[in-house]
């Protein structure tokens, strides 16, 4: 399954509406409802009371000013001091209910966004650049943050002081009111326009900031090898192309997202004109008041100045939609290694069995093709082969970190794909090639995701250690299991993050072992220790070794042989180094 996020095949399926966009988002805001409601009557009441005000002022100017009752102004005025203070503190109630709704809605898209991320498989980690995934959860979860913290209730304030504006100016004088919206139709017509290039380069800017992102993390990860090699050009080099890759794209953001502003301005300042001009000459027939026309001009400013915030608020949603559809692109992802319902096989001697399995990675060529063969319980089993050859695929199919293409692997009987997560890890021990470890002690290390000793106290772990051979590999770290490591490595070889490796693997007591260049770091004695310590496993673990180094395999079992796509039994060491040389000579 292809699941590159920078592909854009999605988008080009799934074309959505603005709209349907905002739906989807605001359907994970379910537990805002209240919230939401309160802050919407509140916005409700502040432009209900910005709305009267035009009126008031016509009717004062009419009755009371024109005719010296300056009683009756003292009162409209604090009628309309009233109102507007009841406006701010609507206002302010909206505006730091909609805050708190922005904050919880960036802490529950995140969280959305980095679960999802857990449950998506090893293979969409390959696809997909570690820098860009992070900026999606910073960066773009950010920009909705932004969009419903301080523009969405704003958004929606402008659009009902638009329609009461509006409703007012046809209600006073319907010809005028007409001639005064018709600029907005101009300016419907260009957003409508406008709008999908706007997004696209709202889209096009954070995807470039992603790979700055990217960028940045690669270079930071690796910097100990830019320095050896003395190589700070190149990466200053790429970091430079990306950057200005990504300023290419802010500009182009920038404009499209400026620009409304001068056009709603030029369109609202039209409108303007069209009610003066035919304003003054209704009062100069006789069908309309000074007051009146002030009224008028009031609600056309409360029509069109709307607008003119309109614009910036309209690239605010923009951009947000942009880093929605970014986010939505993770969140409705569906995991291509979904558990299956068991079919039981009866066949208690083998313990793990490929049939006719094929493998290929996303858009490339088959890595294996129909390979059969199986793993009884007990034994040892050596995988060799050239680089590049597939052995390290063929174990990543065995732990399932990916799926066959074709073909069944089959774990005591049954489809490995009908275990749960935790059934198969506890049957299954990785050691990888490039072993990580997680800032913290050795004990939080070798207890990752053991859940059976993960309570155990010191006393009885050190027993288990002594009971298994390990306790002379801990004897190597300074503070034993309080050692600190942390996560950029420093302070610790990589043969020693090796061993603490192979301790996490060991104390799971697994049925199947796996060790894909376990002690490639590792010296020769200190590999002599580890083979005594794996001689202390259940007789019933299977150990699946892959190596090049010859004395590692030595006392396998079973060889196998793997190179172009294929597996072939070795009937012994000699018969497998001589494959292995006629492999190399081949390639």
């Amino acid at each position: 399954m292809n699941y590159n996020l920078n592909t854009g095949n999605e988008d080009k399926k799934k074309k959505r509406l603005g709209f349907q966009s905002v739906k989807s988002l605001v359907g994970h805001m379910v537990e805002e409802k209240k919230t939401l409601l309160v802050a919407f009557v509140a916005m409700v009441i502040t432009a209900v009371l910005n709305l009267v005000g035009p009126i008031i002022i016509g009717n004062t100017v009419d009755n009371y000013i024109q005719t010296s009752r300056f009683h009756g102004v003292l009162i409209n005025g604090a009628i309309l001091l009233g109102a507007y203070v009841i406006a701010l503190f609507a206002g302010y109630l909206q505006t730091r209910l909609m805050g708190s709704v922005g904050q919880r809605m960036l802490f529950t898209l995140r969280n959305s966004v980095f679960q999802k991320l857990q449950e998506l498989p090893y293979d969409f980690f390959n696809q997909n650049k570690t820098g860009d995934l992070i900026s999606r959860i910073n960066n773009d979860t950010e920009k909705i943050n932004q969009f419903f913290a301080q523009s969405l209730m704003q958004f929606l304030r402008i659009i009902l002081i638009m329609i009461g504006s509006a409703i007012f100016l046809v209600s006073i004088q319907w010809e005028l009111g007409v001639a005064a919206l018709l600029p907005a139709l101009l300016i419907w017509i260009f957003t409508k326009i406008t709008s999908p290039w706007v997004k696209r380069k709202n889209a096009e800017s954070l995807k470039t900031v992603g790979s700055l992102s990217s960028e940045v993390q690669e270079s930071l990860n690796n910097f100990k090898v830019v320095v050896a090699f003395n190589r700070r050009d190149y990466f200053r080099k790429r970091f430079g192309l990306v950057n200005q890759e990504n300023y290419k794209t802010a500009i182009k953001a920038g404009i499209a997202n400026h620009m409304f502003l001068p056009v709603y301005s030029l369109f609202s300042n039209l409108g303007l004109l069209i009610v003066l001009t035919l304003g003054i000459y209704f009062i100069s027939i006789g069908q309309f008041t000074v007051g009146l026309l002030i009224s008028f001009i009031a609600y056309v400013n409360s029509f069109y100045n709307p607008l003119r915030q309109m614009a910036s608020l309209w690239s605010t949603y923009q951009v947000a939609l942009a880093a929605w559809e970014r986010i939505r692109r993770i969140i409705e992802l569906a995991n291509n290694m979904p558990q299956t319902d068991s079919q039981g096989v009866d066949d208690s001697a083998t313990l793990l069995s490929f049939r006719d399995v094929s493998f290929a990675y996303p858009n490339g060529n088959d890595v294996l093709h129909k390979i059969t063969f199986d793993l009884r319980k007990g034994r040892t089993y050596a995988f060799v082969g050239p680089t590049g050859g597939g052995k390290t695929t063929t174990a990543s199919l065995i732990a399932r970190l990916y799926d066959s293409t074709k073909g069944q692997v089959l774990l005591n009987g049954e489809d490995i794909r009908s275990f749960t997560p935790e059934e198969r890890t506890k049957r299954i021990g990785f050691i990888l090639q490039d072993p990580f470890l997680f800032s913290g002690t050795i004990r939080e290390n070798i207890l990752y995701g053991n859940y059976e000793l993960k309570e155990i106290s010191n006393e009885r772990l050190m027993q288990i250690f002594k009971d298994t051979g390990l306790e002379s590999l801990l004897q190597r770290f300074e503070n034993g299991l309080d050692t600190k490591v942390d996560v950029s490595g420093d302070g610790i070889s990589l043969g020693q993050k090796q061993l603490i490796a192979f301790m996490r693997a060991v104390l799971r007591k697994p049925d199947l072992l796996i060790l894909d260049e376990a002690t490639a770091n590792i010296d020769t004695v200190t590999e002599q220790l580890l083979d005594e310590i794996l001689q202390k496993l259940p007789e019933t673990t299977t150990k699946v070794i892959i190596a090049h180094r010859l004395n590692t395999i030595a006392n396998a079992d079973v060889i196998y042989f793997v190179n172009t796509g294929k597996v072939t039994r070795a009937g012994s060491l000699q018969e497998a180094v001589d494959m292995l040389m006629k492999g190399k000579m081949a390639s």
